[in-house]
């Protein structure tokens, strides 16, 4: 769960792996279906939004600069974008994840839960 009380899930890729296929593996997991997606440029191609809007999903995404189709984003909403990018900061606070510490990827991702479950009660009890 996050800050929001929503489920929140973490994995872990191979460093040349392009957005694409990190979108995959967590658009194919079991929570819940999403209202909007919020993703930076990476994320910008034709099939993902075809397949977001196939699924209800409204897709908030940058177009890139070489895009030929031009698309508009929701700014607004796109800020709250920022808020996922405040997390990871606040991750990276914690030695352990910015430096990639670990030798195994479940050490890794159980550190990275340890440190969001700490930021999670800090939020609480604020």
């Amino acid at each position: 769960m996050n800050a929001a009380g929503l489920p929140m899930r973490t994995d872990i890729t191979p460093g040349q792996t392009s957005d694409y296929l990190g979108f995959d593996l967590i658009m194919d997991d079991n929570l819940p279906e999403p209202l909007v997606l919020l993703a930076d440029k990476g994320y910008d191609a034709d099939s993902t939004r075809d397949q977001m809007r196939s699924r209800y999903i409204q897709p908030v995404i940058p177009m890139r600069k070489s895009r030929k189709k031009r698309v508009g984003v929701d700014r607004p909403l796109y800020r709250l974008r920022n808020l996922v990018e405040r997390c990871f900061n606040k991750l990276k606070n914690a030695r352990r994840v910015a430096t990639r510490y670990d030798k195994t990827a479940e050490s890794f991702l159980g550190f990275v839960d340890i440190t969001s479950i700490r930021i999670w009660l800090r939020h609480l009890s604020t």
